[in-house]
């Protein structure tokens, strides 16, 4: 009997099935190691607060289980603190504790030193979990200063774009970092198009997980004339395409009609029937916030004016713009206590 020819795809559902299957496992175990140090932290904090020990028994329980379970991993005296302090930062938070049992350790332990405010936190946990940040990736969005850049300037867009699509406050930034680019100060737009291209893995992890790469200078042809669009991306979440402009220089208002007529062309030419209306992104050097302000009131398409910038911000000048948010929008009591030295934080 003649042996079938089989093919590399048709071994693909297989190799599909192991792949979850690995998946799970590297989540359940995770999710038990993060258990287990909750479990200890809460153990240790319970008899700390007490009084059944002190703090110099922890060292203490470090090295009989270094002593009593060989080859155990993790249990030193400092990561057992963190494991006390771990367990007391979210005991009692029904809407955030579950959350850190989606992430490795290591991750938790990064939002967990870096942050300052519960509130940050949250921010980090919900956003590494939906991103799939790496280690590094999320010690990066602490580096560019995500928080702080989010609750300072939000994303500024068109009232269009909030009603058709009302996530896309939570989605798009109103600046995007792209400092691996390495640019000189003089650059052109041919520069930022070529570098942004040639690092399209670090420009979509920037963007957001959920945008696939479509196009570079996509060709739209309206009337007998050709035009090419700089970036055109695809939001899953959103279901529809996403055009980006890029510009060297400050957002102009002029700008709005090129990326308006784009747009239309995308919706009647390219779009798909199960697809929404296409999003326009003007990614450009610097805007002037009111200018920007007039530009969106009356606009009619969706749309969001953003800058790129290509060096990390000053996060501790940042911080201290964000200490002064809060005691400006917190209640009367809050302010007062803030300003006297009580911090919730």
């Amino acid at each position: 009997m003649t042996t079938p020819l089989i093919r590399q795809d048709d071994f693909n559902e297989i190799t599909q099935l192991i792949a979850v299957a690995r998946l799970r496992a590297v989540q359940s175990v995770n999710t038990t190691l993060i258990e287990l140090y909750w479990q200890v932290g809460q153990t240790i904090s319970r008899k700390i607060e007490q009084a059944e020990w002190g703090d110099g028994v922890v060292a203490q329980l470090a090295e009989h289980l270094a002593q009593t379970q060989p080859g155990l991993r993790g249990f030193t005296r400092p990561n057992l603190f963190r494991m006390r302090q771990f367990y007391e930062t979210y005991r009692g938070d029904i809407i955030v504790s579950p959350l850190v049992r989606q992430l490795p350790w290591t991750h938790n332990l990064i939002i967990l030193n870096q942050s300052k405010r519960p509130e940050e936190r949250e921010f980090y946990l919900r956003l590494a979990i939906r991103e799939k940040w790496s280690k590094r990736e999320l010690e990066r969005q602490f580096k560019s200063a995500l928080f702080e850049r989010t609750v300072l300037s939000p994303a500024k867009v068109s009232a269009v774009l909030s009603q058709v699509h009302p996530d896309a406050l939570s989605i798009f930034k109103d600046s995007y970092m792209v400092e691996f680019l390495d640019l000189p100060q003089g650059h052109a737009e041919a520069d930022l198009h070529r570098g942004l291209l040639q690092r399209l893995k670090d420009f979509l992890i920037e963007l957001g997980r959920d945008f696939c790469f479509v196009g570079s200078e996509y060709p739209l042809q309206v009337g007998g004339r050709d035009f090419a669009l700089d970036l055109l991306f695809f939001h899953r979440g959103l279901n529809c395409l996403v055009a980006i402009e890029l510009k060297v220089g400050r957002f102009e208002p002029e700008y709005m009609g090129k990326l308006g007529f784009y747009l239309e062309a995308l919706d009647r030419d390219v779009r798909k029937p199960h697809e929404q209306g296409a999003i326009g992104v003007l990614l450009c050097a610097s805007k002037d916030d009111e200018v920007v302000e007039y530009a969106l009131s009356r606009s009619l398409s969706p749309a969001l004016i953003a800058e790129y910038q290509t060096q990390l911000p000053d996060k501790a000048l940042l911080q201290a713009k964000l200490h002064e948010f809060y005691l400006q929008n917190a209640p009367e009591d809050d302010a007062e206590g803030e300003e006297g030295g009580e911090t919730s934080v």
